[in-house]
């Protein structure tokens, strides 16, 4: 049983490593394809999410990105700008 588990937790390791490794085209890619198939509502909401072409900014939360502001005619803005963009929680 214990081998199994181990088994099971390097083959994840190995998938999310291979995941993060390819490239965006490649992931994109395969995101298409696995939305053939029918998820579970938080994976195929992360699937759909990586099958998106992004704008080249990369960061998703910020409101320049939002925008598509992004790029050589309004660069991303600085990480202080960033958090001066955070609304103010308490």
């Amino acid at each position: 049983m214990q081998n199994l588990l181990v088994a099971l937790i390097v083959i994840a390791c190995t998938g999310y490593a291979v995941w993060v490794l390819i490239p965006g085209t490649l992931r994109r890619a395969a995101a298409q394809q696995a939305l053939k198939w029918p998820w579970p509502n938080p994976i195929a909401t992360r699937l759909q999410k990586a099958a998106k072409v992004s704008g080249g900014c990369g960061c998703d939360g910020c409101e320049a990105a939002q925008a598509n502001r992004c790029g050589p005619t309004h660069p991303h803005p600085s990480p202080t700008e960033h958090l001066s963009q955070r609304p103010s929680g308490g």
